[in-house]
C-alpha cells in the first residue's frame, strides 16, 4: 500500500500541530487503507475464480 501519497501523508501527520488538520489527515490515511484492504480482498478473490475456472 505504500505509496508517495501514503508517506506524505505520514510526514504532515507527524509534523502536523493543527488538530483540525490532522484528523482530517487521519481520516484521509485510514480512507486508504480501508480502499487498499477492499482492493486487495477483490484481487484474491479474482485470483481465486481464475484459478478454479483454469483447473476446471
Amino acid at each position: 500500500m505504500s505509496s508517495s501519497i501514503d508517506r506524505f501523508i505520514i510526514r504532515k501527520l507527524n509534523s502536523c500541530e493543527e488538530e483540525h488538520t490532522k484528523e482530517h489527515l487521519l481520516e484521509l490515511f485510514m480512507i486508504r487503507i480501508e480502499m487498499a484492504e477492499q482492493m486487495e480482498e477483490l484481487m484474491s478473490r479474482r485470483k481465486s475464480v481464475f484459478l478454479y475456472h483454469y483447473v476446471c
